[in-house]
């Protein structure tokens, strides 16, 4: 079945979840189209259960819980949603863009919104693992309580191996991060929360072998300047190393790019007609990627983008919040 429609968005996590809302209020139709089979994008696949602390009017929420009132703010508009199926052609029509799929369905819009986030993403692997062939390595933590009273060694520095760190401490026995570096990437905040709660920080180190049979029972961690040995036990291994990115398809989509970000303007226009972009794969002088950013890329990509699917609509919106006048 081959679809049409006002607005076309590639991507459906938060960003691409709230421009479905949006373009709702507007008066727009949409299609979503995202390569993983479930809404949400990075943040269903990866970190479902992770307190985001970035969304305006929540001093915190969990992941899940921010994608599934995003998806009912959306629904509120019934998009169609076109799910585990990956966007690979993009065309020129008389009037807009057409899309094509890789299970070869056609998707025809007036604009099209790519919110793709980083793309496709798999994560990094831990180079002490190689040759460990059991379970208890995870990159991510989809479920907290499958850890409970379990002793959990968090390898990286950033933002994911601290949330993780914080949300794990109240219900596994215990839990040590292990980083290379002396400093952080995370947040200082977050940092400072993890140290306040005494959580075990090895720093300067590497886990350099992984114990078990069939299991992780244990990792020995040696100290990257004095080659010191450290045993610790370990029920699981969570490998917060990152992971490596690629946009794929859109690459060869003629759109102008840096770093594998679309450059757009301050309307968030790309370099080819009726597309746009927005969120973490967005970029232009001065972007911060946080996900309250991509929410105001994506109303100000839809309102610049409605004289365009109906000359009849103007940029601004009027405010959903205004009282009608008697």
């Amino acid at each position: 079945m081959n679809h049409s429609t006002d607005m076309l968005i590639v991507g459906a996590g938060p960003v691409g979840l709230y421009a479905a809302y949006y373009a709702g209020f507007r008066g727009f139709r949409t299609v979503v189209c995202d390569t993983l089979p479930e809404i949400g994008g990075q943040i269903s696949a990866m970190y479902p259960e992770k307190l985001i602390f970035d969304v305006a009017g929540f001093p915190e929420i969990r992941g899940r819980d921010l994608v599934e009132g995003l998806a009912a703010q959306a629904n509120s508009f019934s998009p169609e949603y076109v799910l585990g199926d990956q966007a690979v052609e993009l065309s020129d029509t008389d009037d807009g863009v057409r899309v094509v799929t890789a299970s070869g369905l056609t998707i025809d819009a007036k604009v099209l919104l790519i919110t793709g986030g980083i793309g496709a993403f798999q994560p990094r692997p831990l180079p002490a693992a190689d040759a460990f062939t059991g379970d208890g390595i995870v990159f991510f933590v989809p479920k907290l309580d499958v850890h409970a009273g379990q002793d959990v060694v968090i390898v990286g520095g950033g933002d994911s191996a601290f949330d993780w760190a914080l949300s794990l401490h109240p219900i596994a026995r215990s839990v040590t991060l292990v980083h290379r570096r002396e400093a952080f990437r995370a947040h200082a905040g977050t940092v400072d929360k993890v140290r306040d709660l005494g959580i075990r920080l090895v720093t300067s180190s590497a886990v350099t072998a992984v114990k078990g049979d069939g299991n992780v029972t244990g990792v020995e961690v040696t100290h990257k300047q004095t080659g010191e040995t450290l045993q610790l036990p370990a029920d699981t291994i969570v490998a917060a190393l990152g992971f490596i990115a690629s946009i794929g398809p859109l690459a060869q989509w003629g759109l102008e790019l840096q770093k594998r970000h679309i450059v757009v303007d301050t309307t968030m226009a790309t370099n080819r007609p009726r597309v746009y972009a927005a969120g973490d794969i967005a970029t232009y002088p001065g972007k911060v990627p946080l996900i309250s950013v991509g929410f105001g890329e994506a109303a100000l990509a839809v309102n610049n983008a409605a004289p365009i699917i109906d000359p009849s609509h103007g940029v601004f919106p009027g405010h959903s919040s205004g009282e009608s006048s008697a």
